[in-house]
């Protein structure tokens, strides 16, 4: 039985060695309100390809600045348009590499049942006394809590109440520690098996905001890491974009 394993040990260690390096890694700066449905993504990923994904979570315009600054990311999924594009045209992104990931949703929520009503009319009251969003300047969604705000008519009455935080993550722990009584995140920060999961919520209608398209880009520092051109191959699978749509994402 000895001589067998023996004689078979070669083979095996040729197979383990292999795989190991077959298998790759891959860098990956995720917008902060992805951070959900990515590490799904990533779990699956490494499960269908052996590669690991080493996911870094942020508000786009923080990791944008990393990225300027020599970071070293690979794939960059954004929560806007702009910066991969502006990535692209710096030379840090690879032309062509570019792609819708997945479309976002606004949310008003609250981490008390009953705070928030279906039409939101709890902004039109002003009983709170803070209301949460991301940094307009770091965050998108945080642009179009502003664009909603002033669509509403309601910006410069609830300026004093606002509380910005450095990313989504941020502004989502403020409201569900009760430091903020509400405010505008991601829906896919709360959102599970097809409804809000707990508090109450608004959904924001499209039409008081620009559309949050979050596009993804291979950084050139990663153009010839097959890991990183296999995650954005991944990204559009049919298996990805339904996890994508279970977090109330369109992709």
């Amino acid at each position: 039985m000895r001589q067998v394993v023996l004689r078979f040990l070669p083979a095996l260690l040729v197979i383990l060695i292999s795989d190991s390096v077959l298998a790759g890694e891959v860098q990956v700066a995720v917008a902060a309100n992805f951070t959900a449905p990515m590490k799904l993504i990533a779990a699956d990923f490494q499960n269908e390809t052996g590669h690991r994904a080493v996911l870094t979570f942020g508000a786009t315009g923080k990791l944008y600045a990393q990225i300027s600054n020599g970071a070293p990311f690979d794939v960059f999924l954004a929560a806007d348009v702009e910066t991969p594009a502006k990535l692209e045209k710096e030379g840090a992104a690879v032309d062509g590499s570019r792609f819708t990931y997945a479309t976002g949703k606004l949310v008003l929520w609250s981490a008390k049942s009953g705070m928030v009503d279906e039409q939101g009319e709890v902004l039109g009251t002003g009983n709170f006394r803070h209301l949460a969003i991301a940094s307009p300047k770091l965050a998108p969604y945080g642009a179009a809590a502003i664009e909603t705000l002033t669509r509403l008519g309601l910006l410069a009455r609830l300026e004093p109440k606002l509380v910005q935080g450095e990313s989504l993550g941020q502004a989502y722990s403020f409201i569900a520690t009760g430091n903020a009584e509400l405010g505008f995140i991601a829906l896919s920060q709360v959102y599970q098996a097809g409804k809000v999961k707990s508090g109450s919520a608004w959904r924001v209608p499209e039409a008081f905001h620009a559309p949050i398209r979050q596009d993804a880009v291979l950084l050139t520092r990663a153009s010839a890491n097959p890991a990183a051109v296999q995650l954005l191959t991944f990204l559009k699978t049919d298996k990805a974009r339904a996890v994508i749509r279970s977090f109330g994402y369109e992709s």
